[in-house]
């Protein structure tokens, strides 16, 4: 059985639900026997995998795609548009994503050859690429482990680290390397881009973050434009407007109060910007999603707070 039917067999039986976290440490499945409506979400920094099926996400104008044939990668934390657009009943999406841990990705670029391929500093932190043998073989490996849960503390680290390497050593390899470097543009970027999250309610300026980067405000500007593929401001925005629309889903808030808690002042701005990324009014857009199916409405919730 080549690898990626092995992979289609395996996520098949482990994925019970839509979202499936499971035994081996940073690794989740996914499932869908339909096509989705976009979602907005964040997606952390993580190989994403489709095995069955097609998948695109949007990240500002940018659009992505990714099916059985690419992976798709971040290096830092984005706020996205995705949507399953190919599965059927008998035909599902199957999917699944690996954390990077920065110490392992560290340690291992120690034994590798040094890079100084700068360029990379002025790409986005999400790429897609070719999938080649090597690098699924090894992602086959890593879930087979669900089979064999007793294995999974010993062989899940030997094996996340060759998938690491075959990554490092491939054409998206610079940017991976970049989040292991103490001090590149790339880990400023992410750090400030914590912080923004953290602290998306406050009311701050670029100079503050430009401080937190040690870097000048328009050398920060300009980095950060690069990787994320919009601006500071636009990224506080889109952070602010999905835990807007969790709380206004999750938990029933009215638009007003929901604006007021993610650091809106005026009700009519925060209408204004809604709208604009959603499409459609807060109140309108909230009741739309609690009239549709409890699976839209839960992957709704489940996206924009953990993916």
């Amino acid at each position: 059985m080549s690898a990626i039917k092995s992979l289609r067999d395996l996520i098949g039986r482990h994925a019970a639900g839509r979202r499936a976290p499971t035994a081996v440490p940073g690794l989740t499945l996914f499932r869908s026997e339909s096509r989705s409506v976009p979602l907005n979400c964040l997606y952390r920094s993580r190989l994403y995998l489709v095995v069955q099926g097609r998948k695109r996400v949007e990240l500002g104008r940018h659009s992505f795609i990714y099916d059985d044939s690419h992976y798709l990668l971040t290096t830092v934390d984005l706020p996205v548009s995705s949507a399953v657009i190919e599965a059927a009943p008998d035909r599902p999406y199957l999917a699944l994503s690996i954390d990077f841990d920065q110490a392992v990705l560290a340690e291992l670029l120690l034994s590798l050859p040094m890079n100084r391929d700068t360029r990379v500093e002025q790409e986005a932190g999400l790429a897609v690429a070719a999938l080649d043998e090597a690098l699924l073989d090894s992602v086959r490996r890593l879930v087979a482990l669900l089979d064999t849960p007793g294995d999974i503390p010993v062989l899940a680290p030997l094996v996340r680290q060759e998938i690491y390497y075959r990554l490092l050593t491939g054409p998206l390899g610079a940017r991976l390397r970049a989040i292991a470097v103490a001090d590149s543009h790339m880990t400023r970027i992410a750090r400030v881009m914590a912080w923004m999250r953290a602290h998306y309610a406050e009311d701050f300026g670029i100079d503050a973050l430009a401080r937190l980067a040690g870097m000048s405000a328009p050398s920060l500007f300009r980095h950060f434009k690069a990787v994320a593929l919009m601006s500071p401001m636009q990224y506080r925005t889109c952070i602010r407007l999905q835990e807007a629309r969790r709380r206004l889903v999750a938990d029933g808030r009215d638009a007003a109060e929901a604006g007021f808690a993610v650091g809106y002042d005026s009700p009519s701005q925060f209408s204004r910007d809604y709208r604009r990324m959603f499409g459609a009014p807060p109140a309108h857009d909230a009741a739309r999603l609690r009239r549709g199916s409890l699976l839209l409405v839960q992957a709704a919730t489940e996206d924009m707070e953990r993916i």
